[in-house]
């Protein structure tokens, strides 16, 4: 008996930040390429409100998705970078004074 050996439809695994919703979201990361909070924020609920329809077919689905998780992780970042500088904004010292010392932006 022969036995045929048949190619697999699975895509290999892309590299972190190659696939078209990494960089359509900047992969996680907030530099020029990344969009803004806002735009990531009204991005993902146009996918939710898709998503939710459920009428995709799987490889849509999946590839939304897999946009909406780089969007949420864009968002997350920048939420932690406000975080972080409103921290500082705040900072007081020990005897509950204003802290001050130079931004790093």
């Amino acid at each position: 008996m022969s036995q045929q050996r048949t190619k697999s439809r699975i895509a290999p695994p892309e590299t972190p930040g190659d696939t078209p919703a990494d960089q359509a979201a900047g992969a996680g990361e907030t530099g020029p390429a990344a969009p803004s909070f806002e735009a990531a924020a009204e991005r993902l609920a146009a996918i939710v409100a898709q998503m939710e329809r459920g009428e995709l077919p799987l490889d849509q689905a999946l590839a939304l998705f897999e946009e909406g998780m780089a969007l949420a992780r864009s968002a997350q970042t920048r939420l932690d970078e406000a975080e972080r500088r409103l921290e500082e904004l705040i900072a007081e010292d020990a005897d509950g004074r204003p802290a001050t010392r130079p931004f790093e932006g």
